[in-house]
């Protein structure tokens, strides 16, 4: 194997020279480094990577942590944030934290351990008292989907509440008034933010809220079919269902349909966050659009802009959600 001694001798040039090449350093002419770069060739010499990031400290690495390597939502997350950075010469180095405390605790220091630059992470089960913390550390560290208003410039966050309001209203407004709701687990922050926004537009519609209405789910398909199984096995009376995520609205849809239950006609459906299946299942899903992958984009921009000094664009903080009318609500007159 070629060591940079031999990239030296061969290109008739210093050590440090090979160095300021190797790291891409304006204080070498373009025909010193061409010929630096012959020589490499020349060698089959590859840099190695880490000694690159302890002389340059800099690892041009980004730690990513998301609650699940499945499902649509989080790729389309993922995607956005590696897409910005692969394009500025940034790598990502992915975990995950299965929406545990201690798991996301383990997958943060992990991500830290690998010396990478700065941190995007989506977290469900840490406090903010606990993110508060780590926004103290050498690592900058940014929060996806989360918003803690002392550390609000760390966080590119959706307004899940305003969200949860849309879906229950877009109901009301189609005559709608005897609604189920499945919410997401009430320890996540999104979910809770969903389910105070479905009491919200009830509220207005001066609806009491009713608990036989009411099935905390688990942001899975197995939360729709098991939140509609229960409503039906307790006789519940209700025309329509909101679901926190468009992954349990699939579910109860399943299990709609796999018990003689035409939607909307009988049953209206709307979800959460406009995942890519919600337009190709049957019929094609309401939703609330979460723009998770330009909010992806978002993250990896203001890394790029604080930590490598790449853009000087205008960062966007905070994403309202949008109602996305399809065919799975139907009008009551």
């Amino acid at each position: 194997m070629a060591t940079i001694y031999e990239v030296s001798n061969l290109a008739g040039v210093s050590l440090a020279t090979v160095s300021r090449v190797i790291n891409n350093n304006a204080r070498v002419s373009d025909k010193t480094k061409q010929k630096v770069l012959d020589a490499m060739v020349q060698l089959g010499y590859r840099p190695n990577s880490i000694a690159q990031s302890l002389a340059s400290n800099c690892s041009n690495s980004v730690g990513v942590l998301v609650s699940e390597l499945n499902g649509a939502f989080f790729g389309q997350m993922m995607a956005g944030i590696e897409a910005e950075l692969r394009a500025a010469g940034k790598h990502v180095i992915i975990t995950t934290g299965h929406s545990d405390e201690e798991k996301e605790k383990e997958g943060i220091e992990f991500l830290i351990s690998r010396n990478c630059d700065a941190l995007i992470v989506h977290v469900e089960g840490l406090s903010d008292e606990y993110l508060i913390e780590l926004t103290k550390g050498s690592t900058p560290i940014i929060f996806m989907s989360r918003f803690v208003e002392t550390i609000e410039n760390h966080c590119i966050s959706l307004d899940n509440e305003l969200g949860g309001y849309l879906a229950t209203k877009n109901l009301l407004e189609h005559g709608h008034k005897d609604i189920a709701y499945i919410a997401g687990p009430q320890v996540k922050p999104d979910a809770k933010a969903r389910f105070t926004g479905h009491q919200k537009a009830l509220q207005e519609h001066g609806i009491a809220f009713d608990n036989t209405l009411y099935f905390e789910g688990d942001f899975c398909e197995t939360g729709g079919i098991d939140g509609l199984k229960y409503f039906l096995d307790n006789g519940v009376t209700f025309t329509s269902l909101v679901c926190a995520n468009d992954e349990m609205a699939s579910g109860a849809m399943t299990y709609a349909r796999e018990h003689g239950i035409s939607l909307p006609q009988d049953l209206s459906v709307i979800g959460f966050d406009n995942i890519i299946f919600s337009r190709h299942i049957y019929p094609k899903l309401t939703t609330i659009d979460n723009p998770v992958g330009e909010m992806g984009h978002m993250a990896a921009k203001l890394v790029l802009k604080n930590v490598y000094k790449k853009t000087d664009e205008d960062i966007q903080y905070s994403f309202e959600p949008t109602i996305i009318d399809r065919d799975s609500v139907s009008k009551i007159n």
